[in-house]
Order: structure tokens, then sequence, then C-alpha cells
């Protein structure tokens, strides 16, 4: 296996404390030249280049999605009872006894031949009942594999991934992860993208089952619409650059064997995955129509360690990945500006938070920015994700009453700054962190089926 394909090690910590230290000294000469108004302007002059940018991105997916996102979520299952690749759906599991037997029953209802088809599970060293609880329904259902981990076996989801993968000689690996319960027909309409031989992975359309809860897990609902209806939809439909999620996707197992497996040394595997399926000259796919139910954390604490796990992870990406993406041969000059753009995704908050920073110093005369300018800028903090949030409301066909939940985004916009600018610190600065995974409530299930009866 060539080089190419495998994971990209990451530059020294001491490499990226030198950089971060290097624009504090760069931006304190250029204080010194020009004065704190002068710079401080240019610096909102620079702002309000790269909020517009991003704000005629969220536009453009918004507007696709409204025009032509609903006929696809309604397109019919047909054609696909010819094209049976084999399949391998694998689960990881980390202390999961509150969703399991949801996750269990939901993937032995998948409607797929028996005989091409493989469910592996893995209890990546569970200290709760996970094992115990796994172990019966492979007790009573032979269909169902389970592969016990040690402890300290390392490499978190993608680690237990990869020994999964090694299990199995299946064409296509599906992933879903433990709180997810997919709808029946998941598996036959991800895997009928593969008869296209650029395609790598498919990503199919997560949806909140238990928006209900919290106003916390409502605003993570409708994050999902504004995430899935439209930010992905407009990146299929415009560039053909959907994102491989994690969960909910597929993946040509010889591809991601190939390409060294999951990346152990990321907390986001899916957009490490991504990146090197770009850059091997394959194509993700995204199916909106492939619909799986999971569950929104339900405390601003589990907010706060998810998105931060999500930044931390993008954020490395970016650093690991942007030459790579520059050099490549197999994107034309637009499609390496959006994969750009998609990287930067979770460093715009750090610069939303220098842009706030900007208005309330210009709000005591600091700064050289006219009153209009200001005002633009604060707008386009805002304006471009409220519009993709607006249209995934009326493409999710939510009650109407459900638009005043848009206010809850505005403590949640705050959040996402605080933690991707301490995530961006962090990584620059080279602390460590390991992947963790999201405690589960397991309150609510889409299972139709008595789980009181589980053998």
């Amino acid at each position: 296996m060539t080089g190419r394909g495998r994971h990209r090690r990451t530059a020294s910590p001491a490499h990226f404390r030198k950089g971060l230290l290097g624009h504090a000294l760069v931006f304190a000469a250029v204080i010194a030249l020009f004065g704190v108004d002068a710079t401080l302007g240019w610096c909102a002059t620079v702002l309000n280049v790269v909020f517009l940018l991003f704000f005629f991105r969220h536009l453009a997916f918004a507007v696709s999605a409204a025009r032509w996102a609903e006929k696809d979520l309604d397109a019919p299952l047909v054609g696909v009872e010819g094209f049976t690749p084999s399949v391998a759906v694998l689960v990881a599991c980390k202390d999961e006894e509150l969703v399991v037997d949801g996750m269990v029953s939901a993937l032995l209802s998948l409607d797929y031949p028996a005989d091409r088809l493989t469910v592996v599970v893995v209890d990546d060293a569970s200290t709760d009942g996970t094992g115990a609880i796994l172990d019966r329904w492979a007790a009573a259902n032979p269909r169902l594999r389970v592969l016990h981990r040690e402890p300290g076996a390392g490499g978190g989801k993608s680690g237990a991934l990869n020994d999964a993968l090694a299990l199995v000689d299946s064409e296509i690996a599906v992933i879903f992860d433990a709180d997810h319960q997919p709808e029946a027909s998941v598996l036959r309409r991800l895997v009928r993208h593969f008869r296209e031989p650029k395609v790598g992975a498919v990503m199919g359309r997560c949806v909140v089952r238990n928006g209900i809860e919290s106003s916390l897990a409502s605003t993570i609902f409708i994050d999902y619409l504004s995430g899935y209806l439209v930010n992905e939809y407009g990146r299929q439909a415009l560039f053909e650059l959907p994102a491989y999620g994690g969960a909910n996707c597929a993946v040509r197992t010889d591809l991601i064997r190939a390409l060294g497996g999951w990346n152990p040394d990321t907390v986001t595997e899916d957009t490490d995955l991504t990146l090197r399926l770009l850059l091997g000259g394959r194509r993700v796919r995204y199916d909106p129509s492939a619909v799986d139910f999971e569950e929104a954390v339900l405390s601003s604490s589990r907010f706060w360690r998810q998105r931060y796990r999500w930044a931390r992870g993008h954020q490395k990406c970016l650093r690991d990945y942007w030459r790579p993406i520059l050099r490549t041969r197999h994107l034309s000059p637009m499609e390496k500006l959006e994969t750009m753009l998609f990287l930067w995704v979770y460093h715009v908050p750090v610069l939303c938070g220098l842009g706030l920073l900007l208005i309330v110093l210009r709000a005591f005369g600091i700064g050289d920015s006219s009153a209009i300018e200001m005002l633009a800028l604060s707008a386009l903090l805002f304006a471009g994700p409220f519009t993709e949030l607006a249209v995934g409301l009326v493409l999710g066909r939510v009650e109407r009453r459900a638009v005043w939940m848009l206010v809850g985004f505005i403590p949640a916009f705050g959040m996402s700054i605080l933690t991707a600018t301490k995530a961006y610190f962090d990584g620059m600065w080279g602390s460590t962190y390991s992947w963790s995974k999201t405690a589960r409530s397991g309150a609510t299930s889409t299972v139709a089926r008595d789980l009181a009866a589980v053998p």
C-alpha cells in the first residue's frame, strides 16, 4: 500500500505554538507601525469579506435546497432489487445500555437480503451492561455478531470500527452509532449509489428523534434540519461535495482498507475520511431519503463536550489537509475553494467572536470603522445561518409555531463561539485530547416492537 492513502501525520505541537506566537508578534508589529485604529479597521474589513463569502455560500445552499430538495425527499425507492452487494453493518458501542436495545432491534429489522447482510456490533470495553445485553441478542439472533474489545485497546470509535472491519469480507460497510435507529429501507437507498464506480462513500440523512424532550433538544432538532436538508443538500447539488458524516453512511470496504482504515489519531474520523476520499479521486454521495433517527443531547454540558470535540477534530483536519487539498489534481479550482470553506467552518465561530469584540471596541471609540460597516459586520454574523435554518424548517414541514425556536439559536451561537475558540487555542497550543463518547438518555425510540420482550 502506498503512503498516499494513509492517515496524514500532524505537525508537532511546537510547530503550531510557534505559528500562534508568530501571528501575535506580527499583529503587535502592525499595531506599532500603523496604530490601533487603522489595524482594527483593516481587521474589520477582512472579516466583512470573509463573512460575506460565507453568507453567499449559505444563501446558495438555501436556494438550492428550497428549489429541489422536496422532490428528492419524496423520491420513491425503485429498481434496487437487482443490485444487492454484500453489506456489513458496523456499530461501535461503549457504555450504551440505555440505547442498545433500540439500535439492535432496528438493525435486525432492516430490509435487505439476509444472505447478503452481516451485522457486527463492537462492545468497546463497556463498564455497564452493554456487553451482556448484546450477548443476549446474539444468542437469539444468529445474524448478529458481537465483538468484545479489551480495556485499553485504544483508537476510540475508529479503533473499534477497524477491529470490526477485520472480521468481514463484505463489499460495503455501513456505519451507525449506538443511539441510531434507521428506517428499514436505509441500506437499499445507500448502496444503490455504488453502481457508479467513482462513488467511494454515501451519506444518509440523520433526524433527531427526541426534539420534544428539552428546549436544547428542540434547538438541535432544527439544527439537524438545516445541516442535512440545506447544508449537505446544497453541497451535493452545487458541488457534488457532501461530507461523509460518520453514521448512517456507507463506504466501500476495499477502499477503506486501501486508505488504512478509519484514522485513530483524530476525534472526527468522518471529516478525516471525507478528505482522504477526495484526495484519492473518489466522491461522497448524499441521499436525503436514506433516513436514520438519532438522539440529541439534553444538557448544556453534554452539548459543550460534543461540539468541542467536533470543533477540535475539524480544525485539526484543516491543519492536516489544507496543503494536499490545494495541490490535488482531483479537484477543480471551484471544488478546492468549496472544500477549503468546508474546512474553515469551525474556524468561522472564532472569527465571529473576533467580530463581536471589534463591535464592542468600536462602541468605546476604538477602531477605524464607520457605523454602517459595523452594522454590516454584525448582520453577516447571523444572516447566513438563519437563512439555512429557516429553509430547513420549511423543508422539514415543521409546525408554524416552531419558528419561535429560532430564538434558541442565539445562545447556541454564543456557545459555538466559545467552544470553537477554546478548541482553536487548545489545538494550536498542542493540548492533549482523546476521543470521548456522547452520553445518551435512551428516553425515546422509533422502534415499534415492545423492548420489554428482548431475549
